[in-house]
């Protein structure tokens, strides 16, 4: 067994709970081995004073870690799987699905307990268009104003009395051990979250088969499959994390049952969708639900929404 493995992360708390929280597993699963961390910035990181809808392309977050994995440098990569595109470079896999927090997304406020108490024309914070335009779709009236930096900064701005609400994931409020004075989950079937909200991905080299058989243990089958029919649907749209694309997929026994929807970034308009079959159809209940939202009008919205963050 190997004596030494490098784990490629972002640089921000969360992203470094998430890959420390992966080392501390490894240590403990393979006693002796020496895992280290390689932070690495990302296009995504260093570009924060242009809304991320607008910043263009796919893998903001993920690209330059990636590199990092195919030159050598690294052994392992630990994503937030709402990050990671549907395709992956030659020659690398996300083989490993741990077992998911919670999908959702949460309302934080200082002063109002829920959606509804909040005033007319109260600024909510987002920098996610899927956010914007489900909120558009169910409070047309509030103020939404983009909101760029880590979870940490961006909960530090709404204590700082800068907003009357943000909405961010709850997974990563969960692993930091942040909140506010108010907070509300927003979550299916009124509020679906990303695709693949709330999962990490493990990756690494196809070829490496030493690394992929020491990280088995991680895999949670339940998880893998539900966050592959998410991304399967996300696949056929074409959409990364900063498109208004949504999925929400629930495992029961044998079966999936999948949810998904786009939203207009200007209306709140959705186009809305479900599905459900057998878990060993996942990417391809995925695909097939995409399909059906396309047809229902969503084809229109994505291709505005591409045109302008082309």
């Amino acid at each position: 067994m190997r004596e030494r493995l490098v784990i490629a992360t972002r640089g921000s708390k969360l992203a470094l709970w998430q890959a420390n929280h992966v080392a501390a597993r490894l240590r403990e699963t393979y006693p002796g081995l020496v895992v280290e961390l390689l932070p690495i910035k990302t296009k995504g990181d260093k570009i924060l004073d242009v809304p991320l809808a607008q910043v263009g392309g796919k893998g903001l977050f993920v690209k330059e870690i990636e590199e990092a994995l195919l030159d050598g440098r690294a052994d392992l990569a630990v994503h937030s799987m709402k990050d990671v595109p549907a395709e992956q470079p030659e020659g690398l896999v996300v083989g490993i699905t741990p077992e998911r927090e919670d999908p959702c997304d949460r309302l934080l406020s200082v002063a109002y307990d829920s959606l509804a108490a909040l005033p007319r024309g109260a600024s909510v914070g987002t920098s996610s268009l899927r956010r914007k335009a489900q909120l558009l779709g169910l409070r047309p009236d509030l103020a939404i104003v983009d909101l760029r930096g880590n979870l940490d900064t961006r909960v530090g701005k709404l204590l700082d009395g800068r907003f009357d609400a943000i909405i961010v994931a709850s997974a990563g409020l969960n692993r930091l051990g942040l909140s506010a004075p108010k907070s509300v989950r927003l979550g299916p079937p009124e509020f679906l979250p990303a695709a693949a909200q709330g999962a990490l991905g493990l990756e690494f080299r196809i070829a490496d088969q030493e690394t992929a058989a020491m990280l088995a243990f991680f895999d949670h089958p339940e998880s893998r499959d539900a966050v592959a029919a998410e991304r399967g649907f996300l696949a056929r749209l074409e959409g990364g994390c900063q498109v208004p694309i949504a999925a929400h997929a629930v495992i029961d026994g044998d079966t999936v049952k999948l949810t998904g929807l786009v939203a207009d970034p200007e209306t709140g308009k959705t186009f809305r969708d479900a599905i459900a079959g057998k878990r060993s159809d996942a990417v391809s209940l995925g695909r097939t639900l995409a399909e059906s939202v396309l047809a229902l009008g969503a084809k229109a919205v994505l291709d505005a929404v591409y045109q302008n963050i082309s």
